[in-house]
């Protein structure tokens, strides 16, 4: 069992925009096998288009995440997924999210678990 006053946050994996904190639950996400993953996202908050090499079950415990499917970012296209709701984005498919407030989402899925961006430009591994 993990209680909320065993979390352990620390700085997010670098493929994710700076500013996001993470706190593993259980497993190990860069390895083979399940894992389950907390993401304390920051208010005003921007991941740009993406995809996953494995399936990612997303569920949102604090706040509102909005998703949107497609290639290219557009906040006309996001929908809020609210405190409780639930999201499965399947292997390969393209999304963006954001937030307006501070968030935190769930993700559970099998690793090791990565960030495809759909413009390289996007990925903050590679800006310095």
């Amino acid at each position: 069992m993990v209680m909320p006053n065993d979390i352990k946050w620390v700085d997010a994996p670098p493929s994710l925009p700076p500013g996001a904190k993470a706190a593993v639950i259980e497993g190990d996400p860069k390895s083979t096998g399940l894992f389950t993953m907390r993401i304390k996202l920051p208010a005003n908050y921007m991941i740009m288009p993406h995809s996953h090499p494995a399936d990612e079950h997303i569920t949102v415990i604090e706040g509102s995440f909005y998703m949107g499917l497609g290639e290219k970012f557009d906040e006309k296209k996001v929908k809020e997924i609210p405190l409780g709701g639930f999201a499965v984005m399947n292997k390969g498919t393209h999304h963006f999210a954001m937030t307006k407030k501070e968030c935190i989402i769930q993700l559970h899925g099998m690793g090791p678990w990565g960030i495809i961006y759909v413009n390289t430009a996007d990925d903050p591994r590679n800006k310095k």
